[in-house]
């Protein structure tokens, strides 16, 4: 298990391209780069929707750029 902190985490916002089942996204974010993203808890909980071409805010870590974790969905 990682001890990274939230503080720690880098949060890039892009565009979802694609969606696949179990509520995982191919994220797009302005770099032109491609992070496959899974939905945070509170998302989830909420039950807020994410669907293909919302602009979105991922997490990811500093030491693997290509997964995250999408924490808000932009209006």
């Amino acid at each position: 298990m990682s001890n990274l902190a939230s503080d720690d985490l880098i949060e890039i916002e892009g565009v979802v391209q694609e969606v696949f089942p179990g509520g995982h996204f191919l994220v797009e974010t302005q770099a032109n780069t491609k992070v496959h993203a899974h939905l945070a808890g509170k998302l989830r909980r909420y039950r807020i929707r994410v669907v293909l071409g919302d602009r979105v805010t991922v997490a990811v870590s500093p030491y693997d750029l290509t997964k995250g974790r999408i924490v808000f969905r932009h209006k």
